[in-house]
């Protein structure tokens, strides 16, 4: 079932798919806490949902679907008494994303990597703790994914203990950088910084779930990186809170990121392809969206190919 995937892939336009986890929430899903979307993978009742939203993606133009993994990490299940679920559930998001690749079997499957502790704040425990966290979430993984996809991590040493974690499965990866305001990942560093850590394995570098003004005033820095480069774009208002955005999501009544950042109403499907254009026409080919992103939006963006 899976591709082998060219190492050149994404040096020709290619459209990602959008925001899966908020699409799932915006048709009915339950939050369950801080579960999010792993909650569709731990109800029977939500499966058919997660599939559907996957197609939905594909038959709007998506090339690639991102495995329903960001809430599935060891800390947040930990966080909702569910750790034990931790291989179940990142079983069932393959099984579930293959499922979908048997109708589109063109359609690659990105396995992905969210940050292992915290979101939109550096991962400050020691290397071998958090490369170990990355190993057995690929190891789960690895049997249902084409490659893998490091999904808004927020440090180089992020980086850094993934692609070691992930080096024993021999598949190339995607890096998703976070930037939630100004030129510097939350841990301070600078998107330069990442050609210190990346190989001849890498697919390229998207900034991801980032607002469209912020990847462009951080467009020519990654474009600097000498490989293929892209983003995964937003409609939140903000990634970054006047506290901290974990603080405000455990004291949310929701469950839903909008309760604590906010949902622009300006990015309708038709101006975010504009965007999207302007982009492209500046040398991105990897083009997809985040949180808030919904087929419609990739439906208008897969125009521009």
């Amino acid at each position: 079932m899976r591709n082998k995937i060219d190492l050149n892939f994404f040096k020709q336009p290619r459209v990602l798919d959008g925001g899966t986890g908020q699409e799932l929430l915006a048709r009915g899903l339950e939050t369950n806490g801080t579960l999010w979307s792993a909650n569709a993978l731990l109800q029977k009742k939500y499966h058919d949902l997660l599939f559907n939203t996957h197609l939905d993606f594909i038959k709007a133009g998506a090339e690639v679907i991102v495995t329903a993994t960001f809430a599935t990490r060891r800390k947040r299940l930990k966080d909702n008494q569910i750790e034990d679920k931790f291989k179940y559930l990142n079983q069932k998001a393959g099984e579930i994303a293959i499922k979908v690749k048997k109708k589109f079997p063109n359609t690659l499957i990105a396995g992905g990597l969210p940050p292992q502790n915290l979101t939109y704040e550096a991962d400050n425990r020691n290397e071998e703790e958090i490369t170990n966290n990355f190993k057995e979430q690929a190891e789960v993984l690895n049997p249902y994914i084409d490659f893998f996809y490091f999904d808004v991590l927020s440090s180089i040493k992020e980086f850094k203990c993934g692609i070691k974690a992930i080096k024993e499965f021999k598949k190339p990866y995607l890096i998703g950088v976070h930037i939630s305001e100004g030129n510097n990942l939350p841990s301070g560093e600078k998107i330069s910084e990442i050609k210190d850590v990346i190989d001849k394995e890498v697919l390229g570098v998207i900034l991801s779930c980032i607002s469209p003004e912020n990847y462009e005033a951080n467009l020519k820095e990654v474009k600097n990186l000498g490989v293929p480069f892209g983003f995964k774009l937003n409609g939140f208002i903000t990634t970054k809170p006047s506290i901290s955005y974990t603080e405000n999501y455990l004291k949310s009544k929701t469950g839903n990121p909008i309760e604590v950042m906010g949902k622009r109403k300006d990015l309708t499907p038709k101006n975010m392809a504009k965007i999207v254009k302007k982009f492209k026409n500046a040398g991105a080919t990897i083009l997809g969206g985040c949180c808030e992103t919904r087929p419609d939006h990739i439906k208008e963006i897969s125009k521009l190919i």
